[in-house]
């Protein structure tokens, strides 16, 4: 061998299988990569790096991804599959959706996107060269067994649904962040990478982290303080917080009070909220309460943040809207150190649909849309329920519902009852096992990306164009070019103008040169071309009132719905605490994201991750053994697990990680399985939703915990 045919070669690009985006640096020698690790260079990330990255090699050499589309011969578990070639793929897809709508409607297919698809970025841009056609109502998403609430809390309160504001800790003394984890999510609605260095440098320079969570975190463990509340009782906590501050005069949204109004009518309702009332129900202290009120109002550069864990429980809108109220109410919205917003170089927001609300509700049980998009929660009954509009084909891209959605085992069977379903994944699992056809895109490493939708949650405003790492193969496609493909046919099959796209980086292109920065830094792919590891555009900056997306650039707080639902929290004042009973949260692991990522050996060795966590005296008050199995039962449906004693969970309260359950017929995850664990969503209600938004209620769930067997 010679010299030079044994030379590595460095190839740089940004991780994109989570919302911290790390810049990385591919080792490659003959074509195979021999080494993964950070890019300092990288402005955004510099340098840090988390497991996921380094398995993005498993990804690419996994055997049991799809390489060709497949076709599905026989149902249930006698079903095999047979590899075929995209022009017969595309048409037996074309033709099997097509068949459907002509029979029963367009309202008879259904769509649902997982959440890998904002992490791709053709997934992004091109649905509509397909969906252009086909303009079903029954449209869902995992954006409703997750950040929902965040959007239409938003969409009220800044004129759009994807102005989120995200937390500055690098420029914060005070932070108090509620149901997150960042330790081991790298954040969320919140691109922060390297997120143990700035709690880490937060604290030497004198400031806070105050953490509350039913479970102390791998956050938790590294915070100022950790105070346990009862699952489902957050909005109750932060109406006490905001009751402490109108009544002690705490209140004060300085630089926002010529453009924010109704704070007024705010105070004027939360009086019952006091800690001395509140606090027998949350588990947080009336003495706690009040002095983190004082201390986050009195902090020159506070946050207060709520992520995943307020999303997904019983008030998830009021807890979302509530810690933007309390953002508001002591200046730190827009402001250096408090809730900041991004401004990003390829600006989907000023050019994006600001989104919609309860212009419809689905068919069955009258759930509201937004953005066009019903409750997932909806989607098995939209299925099995006879009558007009019922959902008999589905097309999935790039998701798993079955493990990642309420009462999957339910959804599991409405799947097999349909007339034909499609799925844009490169796997066989739980969900797509059950597709007449399955269509692979390009991996992650294959294929050039930019990170639309995380540089608008970014801690710091940066582009970054990804090319790929590994030549494409010759017959592959990517996602674009699948839809581009699928849309033409049924296009063509309909009998209208086909809307094919051009690729996503001629839209990117174009979103850089006439972006906010396209000027300023002449910024094109031409220019990212010179800078592989990105560009700096600088940290972020007040914007307010001029970057408002609302009608009148004014702020409005007091959101009718909003204060109709603290009346529903009052109720929860007035019913007794009930102490015996167990209550369901999930939990997350820096190794782990979503159901997606456990056919990779790197992520899945060492100690196992999908345990019961219980608190040794909810344990032994059922005669559960450390290292035994146990029974977990909800309304719904039970799972067993293995028992795991932790004194970070409170007292009533256990935790399944979400994303297991690779225990189905028919998949093929052979690394998977062998990791198969229990789905938590075996036990999650879908009949379980916040009233406001229809987001599913994933966290607080009533269960049975007793031995198995």
């Amino acid at each position: 061998m010679s010299s030079a045919a044994a030379e590595t070669t460095i190839v740089r690009r940004a991780c994109n299988l989570c919302e911290a985006i790390c810049g990385l640096r591919f080792h490659l020698r003959e074509g195979e990569i021999v080494k993964i690790e950070s890019d300092p260079d990288d402005p955004l990330s510099q340098g840090h790096i988390c497991p996921k990255a380094v398995a993005l090699q498993d990804y690419q050499q996994d055997p049991d991804r799809l390489r060709q589309p497949a076709r599905r011969i026989g149902r249930g578990d006698g079903a095999t599959w047979e590899t075929i070639g995209w022009d017969k793929a595309l048409d037996l897809a074309a033709d099997g959706i097509v068949d459907v709508v002509r029979r029963h409607g367009v309202d008879a297919l259904g769509v649902y996107f997982g959440n890998p698809s904002v992490h791709n970025y053709g997934m992004l841009t091109h649905q509509k060269a397909l969906f252009g056609h086909l303009k079903t109502r029954n449209r869902y998403s995992a954006t409703s067994v997750d950040q929902l609430p965040h959007h239409l809390v938003s969409l009220w309160l800044y004129g759009h649904k994807d102005m989120l504001p995200v937390p500055d800790i690098d420029r914060a003394d005070y932070m108090l962040m509620l149901g997150a984890n960042p330790m081991a999510s790298n954040g969320s609605i919140w691109t922060v990478p390297g997120i143990p260095k700035r709690i880490k440098a937060l604290k030497a320079r004198g400031g806070k982290l105050v953490v509350i969570d039913p479970r102390r975190t791998e956050t938790a463990a590294v915070a100022s303080e950790w105070h346990a509340i009862r699952p489902g009782t957050d909005a109750l906590f932060l109406l006490s917080l905001l009751q402490v501050m109108f009544d002690e005069g705490l209140a004060d949204p300085g630089h926002l009070t010529e453009f924010v109004d109704g704070l007024d009518e705010i105070a004027a309702v939360v009086g019952p909220f006091g800690p001395e009332r509140v606090a027998g129900f949350t588990g947080v202290s009336a003495e706690a309460i009040r002095t983190i009120a004082r201390n986050l109002a009195g902090a020159e550069h506070g946050i207060c943040y709520g992520r995943m864990g307020l999303s997904v429980q019983r008030f998830g809108a009021l807890n979302t809207w509530l810690t933007q109220i309390i953002n508001i109410a002591t200046g730190n919205l827009d402001r250096e150190g408090g809730m900041m917003f991004p401004l990003p170089a390829v600006d989907t927001i000023a050019n994006g649909n600001p989104g919609g609300f309860d212009r419809a509700r689905s068919r069955v049980r009258g759930l509201p849309e937004f953005t066009r998009e019903l409750p997932v929660a909806a989607l098995a009954e939209e299925i099995l329920t006879p009558g007009e509009g019922q959902v008999r084909a589905l097309f999935t891209g790039a998701g798993n519902p079955v493990l990642s959605t309420p009462n999957g085992r339910q959804l599991d069977t409405a799947l097999e009852s349909l007339e034909f379903m499609v799925s844009l994944d490169p796997y066989l699992n739980e969900t797509t096992r059950h597709a007449d056809v399955i269509l692979p895109p390009t991996t992650p490493l294959e294929h050039d990306h930019y990170d639309l939708a995380f540089h608008t949650l970014a801690i710091r405003n940066t582009a970054r164009m990804s090319e790929p790492v590994m030549p494409k193969p010759a017959d592959a496609r990517d996602d674009w070019e699948i839809f581009n493909g699928l849309g033409e046919r049924v296009a063509e099959r309909l009998g209208v103008a086909p809307r094919t796209l051009p690729p996503p980086r001629r839209i990117v292109d174009q979103g850089l040169r006439f972006g906010p920065y396209g000027q300023s830094h002449e910024l094109s792919l031409e220019k990212l071309a010179e800078h592989p590891s990105g560009i700096d555009l600088g940290p972020m900056r007040s914007m307010l009132p001029e970057r408002l997306f609302t009608g009148d650039k004014r702020i409005p707080c007091a959101q009718p719905r909003m204060l109709d639902d603290i009346d529903r929290a009052r109720e929860v004042l007035d019913a007794d605490v009930d102490n015996d009973r167990l209550l369901l949260i999930g939990r997350r692991h820096v190794r782990s994201n979503n159901s997606w990522m456990h056919n990779y050996h790197r992520l899945v060795k060492g100690k196992p991750r999908n345990t019961l966590l219980i608190h040794p005296e909810d344990a032994v008050r059922r005669g559960l053994a450390n290292g035994a199995r146990a029974q977990v039962a909800s309304r719904v449906g039970a799972v067993e697990a293995v028992v795991e004693f932790s004194d970070a969970m409170m007292p009533g309260v256990v935790s399944l990680p979400h994303g297991f359950g690779h225990d189905r017929s028919g998949v093929r995850l052979g690394t998977a399985t062998q990791h198969a664990g229990a789905s938590c969503n075996d036990l999650t209600d879908e009949a379980e939703v916040d009233p406001v938004s229809g987001n599913a209620v994933l966290n607080g769930v009533p269960v049975a915990v007793s031995a198995a067997g």
